[in-house]
């Protein structure tokens, strides 16, 4: 059971990623043909069982929520079937200012008010905090936070990236639970399991991930979100330049296809769905096909023995 399914009982077990939506990060403007590819991508998705849509309001500096609102404005019966996220604090640079992140009440209230704009919505289903600020003043933040759901504009609230003592002070400040926990997991992305598995050992202080942020997440029912989840493409046919670990985890991925009779998107996903954490992995690709290929995860559960080959083929060597 996902997390999440305490406060949305049917939210989809994979996530969309919008950041794909919109074209081109560097240009001002959707074409007619980036949207039309966005729409497909949204309908496949929602033909798929995909419910779950997550929003950055930096993707694609904004036109990715632009989209995705054009899309919902067409057919507005939709919204109440969703489970719709963005995220907020992420700046980027400009002539005047450094990137950097914010968590000031302003910042987070105007950003908020932004992407319900775009998106051409009242509400927001969760908002996360994309990534930590370190000048974070949590009862600042606890106060924006219940301002935005006392107005009805956000019903949850989530964070992006943080590590389980962040998420604890912040917790601790607000009334409300910080309901997903999105992270950088996947099977060529291995530190959160590195840094629990070597714990005690010299090895695992290359893998730092936040020492006991999945097990923070477990005992207090935040759902894990896995963004990065597909590792680019480099164990399902996209990669180029792989090193020998990666070439063998890519043939292993091909051979598991095979045998489960799914696709290796499904293979590579399902190593992710396989872990007691109940990790909720988010998609981020536009290709209709492609995104039926990663449905195919939920029709695939790996035996105890295909997850560690998979594991030990990733790590490029035997278990301690």
């Amino acid at each position: 059971m996902l997390a999440l399914q305490q406060y949305f009982p049917d939210v989809s077990p994979l996530v969309f990623g919008c950041m794909g939506l919109g074209g081109d990060w560097n240009s001002p403007t959707t074409t007619a043909e980036q949207q039309q590819q966005g729409f497909a991508a949204i309908e496949a998705a929602l033909e798929l069982g995909f419910n779950c849509f997550d929003h950055a309001d930096i993707y694609t500096r904004g036109k990715a929520e632009a989209v995705f609102g054009q899309f919902l404005a067409a057919q507005p019966e939709l919204r109440e079937c969703l489970v719709l996220q963005s995220k907020c604090a992420i700046r980027f640079a400009d002539a005047n200012h450094v990137g950097r992140y914010d968590f000031s009440a302003g910042y987070i209230a105007d950003s908020v008010e932004q992407s319900l704009r775009r998106l051409q919505t009242e509400y927001l289903d969760i908002l996360l905090l994309h990534r930590p600020d370190p000048l974070m003043q949590i009862d600042e933040v606890a106060e924006v936070l219940s301002r935005l759901q006392q107005s009805g504009k956000v019903r949850q609230f989530g964070v992006s990236n943080f590590g389980a003592p962040q998420q604890q002070l912040l917790q601790s400040a607000l009334q409300q639970p910080l309901v997903v926990n999105q992270l950088q997991m996947s099977l060529a992305n291995l530190d959160w399991l590195e840094a629990n598995v070597l714990t005690g050992m010299p090895q695992g202080a290359g893998h730092y991930f936040g020492y006991g942020t999945v097990e923070y997440c477990q005992l207090n029912k935040v759902q894990i979100q896995a963004w990065g989840s597909l590792a680019q493409g480099r164990f399902t046919g996209a990669g180029q330049d792989l090193s020998a670990s990666e070439q063998r985890t890519a043939d292993l991925v091909a051979r598991l296809a095979a045998e489960y009779q799914v696709s290796a998107e499904a293979i590579v996903l399902g190593w992710l769905l396989r872990h007691p954490a109940g990790i909720q992995p988010v998609i981020g690709t536009v290709n209709s096909a492609r995104i039926r290929a990663c449905s195919q995860a939920l029709d695939v559960e790996l035996t105890r023995e295909h997850w560690y080959a998979l594991y030990v083929a990733s790590r490029g060597q035997a278990l301690p």
